[in-house]
């Protein structure tokens, strides 16, 4: 049996995901017709979890039956803020891969690629540093954020130059749409700097692409955007138990200290989760009403939410299952991946070179 047979069969087998478009996700996305490819992705720093899913995951499943799509696990994108514990890595790729894969994302539709298995793409960012000033690269807002957040003496060249290597991976596979949350906006601005410049400079050779902003789900604790660095998130991976506890410890109406006062639903972390992953619409209508009037308890709203959540997790916890007894075949969808992307850069590296007039010595150079 060939690996794209083996493939197609075990990924038929596979239990089905949960819907990517149910109510509780309100997500209308009008896919313009400019678009033909997307690119997104993660960096390999562990599991992902709900605010994953709320802000890009269900970009990508609704994408992946419209267009051609392209996700990469940025695996160099790493060291622009960690150069420890790299052995880590490895075992990140794979948590991440199967994360994909349980939610719904499907190797024959969208392609998985490892950014170091395509050393094209840092040849290209090299070329584009060429096109961008280091005062542009140093207004990215993210950067003095990142800076902060993690307590760096300063930035490394590798996060200053970070939003150019991002633009090189888009541009890689001539990506036309780029799902990202509010946060990376400014990225992908530079990005379409970065293409509009070279066109113009050069020859047409790159879109300049759309970026629809995803929300950012709140964290359990309150603060604005759930983060495994914070340590308020529910992983896509949490069995039913940590679900339950983690949700018991979430932040609610802080004025609120008996049942039998009433309490606020908007802004209320523990109704912001009701609304994205209870799928029985009714209850939660039920829920906020009885608790605008002091007639309800956060023991109870917070049990049916843990309820709720562990449905929407439930189909994801057996496709992750059912991936992870069978390795070699998440590292085959990884390898398949990055044979694909490595193809499409080095297809655009060429068509740069061409485009720039850097063709010396190529006719008679074999690598």
């Amino acid at each position: 049996m060939s690996v794209e047979t083996s493939l197609k069969a075990a990924l038929d087998e596979a239990p089905v995901p949960p819907a990517p478009t149910l109510w509780r996700m309100n997500l209308d996305l009008q896919v313009k017709p400019t678009w033909r490819r997307m690119l997104t992705g993660d960096r390999p720093t562990g599991p992902l979890h709900l605010g994953h899913y709320v802000g890009s995951l269900r970009y990508r499943l609704a994408l992946q039956e419209r267009i051609e799509c392209f996700v990469i696990i940025a695996d160099l994108h790493v060291l622009t803020t960690r150069t420890e514990r790299l052995e880590e890595l490895e075992a990140n790729v794979r948590e991440v891969v199967l994360d994909y894969l349980a939610v719904g994302i499907d190797p024959r539709k969208t392609t998985i690629y490892l950014q170091s298995l395509v050393p094209e793409v840092l040849e290209i960012a090299w070329l584009f540093m060429s096109l961008v000033s280091v005062p542009r690269a140093q207004r990215i807002p993210t950067l003095k954020q990142a800076v902060r957040d993690l307590q760096l003496e300063s930035a490394s060249v590798a996060l200053l130059s970070y939003p150019i290597l991002q633009a090189a991976d888009i541009l890689m596979v001539k990506g036309d749409v780029v799902p990202v949350s509010k946060d990376n906006a400014s990225h992908i601005e530079l990005t379409r700097e970065i293409a509009r410049r070279f066109n113009r400079l050069y020859r047409p050779v790159f879109p300049e692409p759309d970026s629809p902003i995803g929300p950012l789900l709140v964290g359990l604790d309150g603060q604005k955007k759930a983060s495994k660095s914070l340590g308020n998130v529910i992983l896509l991976s949490d069995d039913a138990e940590t679900v339950r506890r983690k949700v018991r410890s979430m932040f609610t109406d802080p004025r609120r200290i008996r049942a039998d006062i009433p309490g606020r639903t908007r802004g209320n972390p523990v109704f912001i989760y009701h609304d994205f992953f209870n799928d029985d619409r009714a209850e939660v209508e039920e829920l906020k009403q009885r608790y605008r009037r002091g007639r309800v308890g956060d023991v109870e709203v917070k049990e049916r939410l843990a309820r709720a959540i562990n449905r929407f997790l439930e189909p994801i916890r057996q496709r992750r299952a059912y991936f992870a007894s069978r390795p070699a075949l998440v590292d085959e969808i990884v390898y398949e991946g990055s044979r694909r992307a490595r193809a499409e850069a080095r297809e655009t590296l060429q068509e740069m070179r061409e485009a720039m007039g850097l063709t010396h010595f190529r006719r008679g150079w074999t690598s």
